[in-house]
């Protein structure tokens, strides 16, 4: 599957849908390769954003918010091959989701307050001293800033 036909394919869909596939997409570009709990951190990060409503309403607006995740920094042509981490990416992506629509003190928060991450070896962005919260794998969540959610209604 191409990165292109993914984010076409979710304009199309329902909007729940949709968000699970940006999301699930998004979990497997930014990592992968990490353990089930990196995993987990990168979509509580995104989860966040999309409530906060700062970078979109949807998580698909979020993720695809101007150099933020990796389906905006990523050829439109990236292929997703790897079938195994795409179930497993998918299956964390529900999971995650399940998980942040319990009230918020019923979730199992891997990275409390985080509202950014970077991946040492190919990022150095300016906000890297932030305030860390975790390092797992190769990415470090940090607090850049604090995100409070957007008032419903």
């Amino acid at each position: 599957m191409k990165l292109a036909w993914i984010l076409w394919l979710a304009s199309v869909l329902p909007p729940q849908a949709a968000d699970s596939l940006c999301l699930s997409t998004t979990v497997y570009l930014e990592a992968r390769d990490q353990s089930a709990r990196g995993q987990q951190a990168v979509a509580e990060v995104a989860l966040r954003r999309q409530d906060s409503g700062l970078w979109g309403k949807s998580m698909c607006e979020v993720v695809t918010a101007r150099s933020q995740f990796a389906p905006s920094l990523v050829p439109a042509g990236t292929r997703l091959s790897n079938i195994e981490a795409w179930s497993q990416a998918v299956g964390i992506a529900l999971e995650s989701e399940r998980n942040w629509a319990l009230p918020p003190g019923q979730r199992k928060e891997i990275v409390p307050g985080a509202s950014h991450f970077m991946a040492h070896d190919i990022a150095a962005p300016s906000w890297r001293n932030a305030y860390q919260v975790a390092t797992i794998g190769d990415h470090t969540f940090l607090k850049v800033q604090s995100l409070k959610p957007r008032r419903r209604g």
